[in-house]
């Protein structure tokens, strides 16, 4: 992958907020096929990096509060770590309705980045092992390229084990 540079928005949510807080990053777009059975692995594979390093924006519900988790796209959501990890009790996945009108984003372009509401935010740890991770930049065909530390910071996020291989 490219060096991280920084880059000027590309007019979504996500890329405008990470200009405005001066944060470093690298935009990536790529054709997006509609019949792509996993939008995350879509993107790993066109953008040539590993599926470990790019996450995927989960919507659950927390104990009847949506709640942000971001894992990477070869593994799935334990939803009871990540209960576990925003102090709740019981989490079960969010309905996709709700999830968009509250993000602000279409499903398959979840950005955890410039949502409608900021939601509390668990992102798995495993993002740590990396320099930079990948991350829908708020469109199907568009990636963000940062740190872990910068969107753990720029999310409120906390770094717990969320992620089952």
């Amino acid at each position: 992958m490219p060096k991280k540079t920084k880059k000027t928005s590309a007019g979504t949510p996500a890329t405008t907020a990470l200009t405005a807080a001066g944060t470093v990053f690298t935009l990536h777009s790529y054709e997006h096929d509609p019949a792509a059975p996993s939008y995350g692995e879509e993107a790993a594979q066109a953008l040539g990096v590993e599926p470990g390093r790019v996450f995927k924006t989960l919507v659950a519900s927390v104990d009847d509060r949506l709640t942000v988790a971001i894992v990477p796209v070869s593994a799935t959501l334990d939803l009871k770590a990540l209960a576990s990890a925003v102090g709740g009790k019981r989490a079960t996945m969010a309905d996709p309705a709700a999830a968009e009108r509250t993000t602000g984003y279409v499903r398959g372009g979840i950005s955890p980045l410039g949502q409608r509401k900021r939601l509390p935010t668990a992102l798995d740890e495993s993002a740590t092992a990396y320099e930079t991770i990948c991350v829908s930049a708020g469109r199907r065909g568009l990636e963000v390229e940062l740190s872990p530390g910068d969107l753990a910071s720029l999310t409120d996020a906390v770094l717990a084990p969320i992620a089952r291989v």
